[in-house]
């Protein structure tokens, strides 16, 4: 039977396909030796300059793409907000300073500062003191209004063992110092000291660890077990086992939420630098008749992209993606969703109709967050070719030199700039490889896959044939 013209058109497509869908072969190897289907890996080749894909392997499909989900926060920022936009911490009051007592309330004012480090809260309060106030009187409100997040808003499970990790911290229009707390141990030839850092009065340390005489510095992690028990406002630090002599270690915490822990930064620094504070803790909303005392702006956030980027800090990524919503023409009610339709909105005048798109909070850190290769890698190359792109690929990881990509690929170390993605079952690339003659191509490619953490070969051998390539051999994919 001779076949119609539709079955004949049909029969082209899927040739056409089948052939672009072919991966290379040491990508193929990759995903046989990690003992991952095929059908689990989306992938997107694309040339910078906006011409046809050479590989979109199951690249229309909605994909967990973890934190290369920060690259659709970041570019939509950089172009949204611009590259200059910083933010404002300030401290301001509607009562007259007298004989440096304030006997009204003092306002402490959040924006969402993605980094309102220690040492810039501790200059926002010398700033305070040298206002000519020296006792606070009256209440500290913490108006943290510029955010506007549901009730029950409930924390990411990472499906870890271990309690307060840094990376977990939910966003709040006024945490500070990533909300998080060192703890640092230190030992001689006789003792143990711990201590955290900064010193909040909202947190009491005990201490029983012993030294562990003979033991090697390198693996003290395993000798010692910190528990963490949260009341609210305060919280309980207590850290046992054994700690080798003549040895130094630290480890990064969180336990307070971003309420509880700046009122206490602010409190511990207030008081260190000889304020005296005699009224209570409350929330509240700084009024318009209310007088500047001190004020602490942000890097630009140029410099916030490239942390962001760099090093996949999610709760700087939330706080971003927040302000997004924020700052919106429209910002009434729930400030994630703003964000979202502010994101979905500038794309798609961008010409990138996102239909499966589906963000929660911006930074990767979910379960239910999707977008597809294909138009993450369309995306990479509007990046690409707009007047921003110097700023939005510098603050990319290098492969092989730093940020997440710092020790992987070293034997192309410096032939692309990659961000990166881990969750439990996703692993995910993202970003710009040149080939050895000097052309840039556009690669994303997304796991999803319960054996995904021992499939960062695939991804791995993805990037090392385009870096590796000719731009003949990698356009031959096409064919």
């Amino acid at each position: 039977m001779k076949p119609t013209i539709k079955q004949a058109l049909l029969s082209l497509w899927l040739c056409a396909g089948a052939a672009n869908a072919a991966l290379p072969v040491d990508v193929e190897s990759a995903l046989a030796k990690a003992g991952v289907p095929a059908s689990a890996l989306a992938a997107a080749i694309l040339p910078v300059d906006g011409g046809p894909a050479v590989l979109l392997e199951n690249a229309t499909r909605p994909m967990n793409p973890a934190s290369t989900m920060k690259l659709v926060t970041t570019w939509s920022a950089l172009n949204l907000l611009g590259p200059a936009y910083s933010w404002k911490t300030q401290l301001l009051s509607d009562t007259p300073v007298a004989n440096g007592v304030l006997n009204g309330p003092l306002y402490l004012r959040g924006s969402g500062d993605p980094k309102l480090t220690f040492e810039r809260m501790w200059l926002l309060v010398r700033e305070l003191r040298a206002a000519g106030v020296s006792e606070i009187r009256g209440d500290l409100v913490l108006d943290r209004s510029a955010f506007r997040l549901p009730v029950s808003t409930s924390a990411f499970d990472d499906d870890s063992d271990e309690a307060g990790q840094p990376y977990l911290v939910t966003p709040d229009a006024l945490v500070s110092n990533f909300g998080s707390v060192r703890l640092m141990l230190r030992s001689d030839g006789s003792t143990v000291r711990a201590t955290l850092e900064p010193a909040l009065d909202a947190l009491r340390l005990d201490s029983s660890v012993k030294l562990a005489a003979g033991a090697s510095c390198a693996g003290w992690k395993d000798g010692v077990q910190l528990r963490l028990d949260d009341a609210g406002q305060s919280a309980r630090v207590s850290v046992a086992g054994r700690f080798p002599a003549d040895c130094a270690g630290d480890r990064y915490f969180a336990v307070l939420d971003a309420r509880s822990y700046t009122a206490s930064l602010f409190r511990s620094l207030w008081q260190e630098q000889g304020g005296r504070f005699s009224g209570q803790v409350r929330d509240g909303v700084t009024p318009p008749q209310a007088r500047l005392l001190a004020t602490s702006i942000s890097p630009p956030l140029t410099e916030a992209v490239r942390d962001i980027n760099k090093f996949s800090n999610n709760l700087m990524a939330r706080q971003l993606f927040l302000t997004l919503g924020a700052t919106s023409p429209d910002p009434a009610g729930d400030t994630a969703a703003a964000a979202d339709a502010r994101v979905r909105g500038w794309l798609q005048q961008q010409g990138l109709n996102m239909a499966e798109l589906h963000l929660e909070n911006g930074a990767g850190l979910s379960r239910v967050e999707r977008i597809s290769a294909e138009h993450l890698g369309r995306m990479l190359v509007s990046a690409y070719r707009s007047p921003l792109a110097p700023e939005f690929i510098s603050s990319l990881p290098i492969v092989g030199i730093d940020g997440t990509m710092k020790k992987r690929l070293k034997d192309e170390a410096g032939a692309a700039h990659i961000k990166t993605g881990t969750l439990k079952d996703v692993r995910a690339v993202a970003g710009y490889v040149r080939d050895q003659q000097g052309r840039d191509w556009v690669v994303v490619a997304l796991l999803n896959h319960p054996k995904a953490p021992g499939a960062m070969p695939v991804l791995d051998a993805l990037l090392r044939w385009v870096a590796t390539r000719s731009s003949t051999e990698i356009a031959a994919l096409r064919h």
